[in-house]
């Protein structure tokens, strides 16, 4: 975020991406910079492990590790680094394997992905108190549907789409449990 906030790139980046920035880059930096009032943290991705030690257990995803803590860690980061900005929080989610074969009552269960939302708002709740600037948070996903590389392996919702019953949508246990979690909120 240091293009957007400070219309330049921090040291590390700029010693390993190029030697020097030129004019017309750092005049696109400035325009960045000049015309970005709030910033919306589209993703939040942790490193896998810290010291060669996971930080979390991984996903169905490899690259995608739990580590509840690490939102409120990197939003209390933000709000230092960059002067308390309003944050969005867009996607925030698990994935899990799609395993076909399973039954559909079985199919809508997900302890998992409720636990996960469960520890993420705590945290998320704590970054709050503490006087973070979050406006919005978005779970990742609602529905199924065609992720990148992964396709149709993995799935991320809270609602379970049937692909071989004309993508009927069914609430997973985690929709459930998110409507609640709102209705408490009102």
């Amino acid at each position: 975020m240091d293009p957007i906030i400070y219309g330049d790139y921090p040291f590390s980046m700029r010693s390993i991406v190029t030697p020097k920035i030129n004019l017309k880059n750092r005049l696109n930096l400035l325009l960045i910079k000049t015309s970005v009032h709030d910033i919306n943290l589209r993703s939040l991705f942790f490193p896998a492990s810290r010291n060669g030690i996971l930080i979390g257990p991984q996903e169905a995803s490899s690259e995608l590790h739990v580590y509840p803590r690490g939102l409120r860690d990197l939003l209390l980061y933000v709000k230092e680094k960059y002067n308390n900005p309003l944050v969005y929080i867009t996607e925030n989610g698990i994935d899990e394997f799609n395993n076909a074969s399973l039954p559909l009552e079985q199919a809508l269960k997900d302890p998992m992905r409720i636990d996960y939302y469960h520890r993420h708002l705590l945290f998320l709740e704590r970054a709050i108190k503490e006087g973070v600037n979050v406006k919005g948070y978005f779970a990742w996903s609602l529905l199924d549907g065609f992720e990148w590389s992964s396709g149709y392996t993995v799935r991320f919702d809270i609602n379970f789409v049937d692909y071989k019953n004309g993508n009927k949508r069914y609430p997973k246990q985690s929709a459930i449990w998110f409507k609640n979690f709102l209705q408490k909120l009102e």
